[in-house]
């Protein structure tokens, strides 16, 4: 629900500049706003699952979602509209490292590779299906239905989580973590300005102006006095001497690095086939669906190997899979009127090293850790990739929009993300070399 949702979102953007007589930069904030919320939440995932249990602050998650959804579809305005998708952020910003803590503390950790493909299903509906759907939606209703789609998942997503999840029970008065508050005005604050100067610099593509530079170097040093405070106290807001363990340091730097070039290319393929083919929204969206769907099925075949074979050879080869694709696409980027059929295999290309690095590689890194660190190490590893996956949107923005525009600047873009790619080669060799 919640991926399908922001690639929705995303689609629909020129429609609700319509619907709302708003530019599209202030429809932008939709989107910028559910971030921030996102970006706010994360850091207190792991304090209150153990405040108050995983099961209940899931719970919690989804009918904040929900509510949020019903919340947007009835906006009668732009500044509601954008307070309501900070709600639905709220509510996003818990399920996925919530989920995770739970899917990591209940796996044999023999079989966490199996469970990682299990939860990373998402990732093959929401690409493939977000821009269809939300096209359709569009095309054949109203704004109203990418968020009213919602509800019915909303409402049956409730009562499983209420039937199936297990009860898991907070920690009693005395055990029950405290909130570190000072971490928490310091991190989530901080992410929130780092990640709004981020965004500002894509879209303007620049950093020099003081609307964008003030909040990104402020919120990079909250975030650095956070990381510098959480390892001389006892009890900090995210526990960062996890990455004392060599494999889930390894698996952290491999999964910025991989994050960024993946995510920060994610934007290149819509503008190229809409901007330099003249293609439309939807037949954008349906060139980039073969992409989501090697990434799905690589990820689910990949993460369940993860389990059997040698961990470190299976990620870096998913890896130079990965950087030759997105090369592939840089080189015929670059080249006109070439077949879209080869951009499309080339990308496939780039989607298979995808699904081939991303779960395995959390997998990998989290396998040996205690499962009472299971809500710290899945908070961890979903800021890493907000952080990262917002550099590289805005380092590829940069990109675009310094360049002299066209075929040359798309090229530079897709070459600086398979570099990155390629980069994360160098951490993954430290991954461990054999199973378990």
């Amino acid at each position: 629900m919640s991926v399908l949702d922001m690639t929705i979102v995303n689609v629909a953007l020129p429609a609700l500049s319509t619907a709302f007589s708003a530019p599209l930069e202030t429809i932008q904030w939709t989107a910028t706003a559910y971030t921030l919320a996102l970006a706010a939440v994360i850091p207190t995932a792991a304090w209150a699952m153990g405040r108050i249990g995983a099961k209940r602050v899931y719970l919690t998650a989804l009918v904040l979602f929900t509510l949020g959804s019903l919340l947007a579809a009835c906006a009668w305005d732009a500044p509601s509209l954008i307070a309501f998708r900070a709600v639905q952020g709220l509510g996003g910003g818990l399920l996925m490292p919530v989920g995770m803590a739970m899917t990591m503390r209940a796996a044999d950790p023999a079989r966490l590779g199996r469970a990682m493909a299990l939860l990373g299903l998402p990732i093959l509906v929401g690409p493939v299906a977000g821009p269809v759907l939300g096209g359709r939606l569009l095309d054949s209703a109203s704004w109203h239905w990418i968020f009213l789609v919602n509800l019915p998942v909303g409402a049956v997503a409730l009562i499983l989580a209420v039937r199936l999840l297990p009860r898991d029970a907070p920690a009693g008065p005395a055990a029950a973590p405290r909130l570190d508050v000072p971490g928490l005005l310091a991190l989530s604050p901080g992410l929130a300005l780092l990640l709004y100067g981020l965004a500002r610099g894509g879209e303007r593509g620049a950093f020099t102006s003081a609307g964008v530079l003030v909040p990104t170097v402020a919120g990079a040093a909250l975030v650095a006095a956070f990381a510098a405070r959480s390892l001389m106290i006892r009890h900090p807001l995210l526990e960062l001497r996890l990455l004392r363990d060599r494999a889930f340091a390894a698996g952290i730097v491999t999964l910025a690095l991989f994050t960024c070039g993946y995510f920060g290319s994610m934007l290149l393929a819509p503008m190229y086939w809409q901007q330099e083919r003249g293609l439309s929204a939807s037949a954008a969206g349906l060139l980039g669906a073969p992409t989501g769907l090697a990434v799905g099925l690589a990820m689910q075949v990949a993460a369940r190997r993860i389990d059997r074979v040698p961990p470190r050879r299976a990620i870096r080869a998913g890896i130079v899979i990965g950087a030759l694709g997105m090369a592939l696409t840089a080189l015929q980027a670059g080249m006109p009127d070439v077949a879209a059929w080869r951009m499309v295999a080339s990308s496939m290309v780039m989607g298979i090293g995808s699904g081939m690095t991303l779960m395995p590689t959390m997998a990998t890194a989290t396998r040996a850790l205690p499962k009472d660190r299971a809500a710290a190490a899945s908070t961890a590893l979903g800021i890493n990739s907000q952080i990262w996956a917002s550099v590289g949107t805005a380092l590829i923005s940069v990109i675009l929009g310094t360049g002299t525009g066209g075929p040359a600047s798309s090229r530079l873009a897709y070459a600086v993300a398979a570099a990155l790619l390629a980069l994360a080669w160098l951490p993954a060799s430290l991954l461990p070399g054999r199973r378990g």
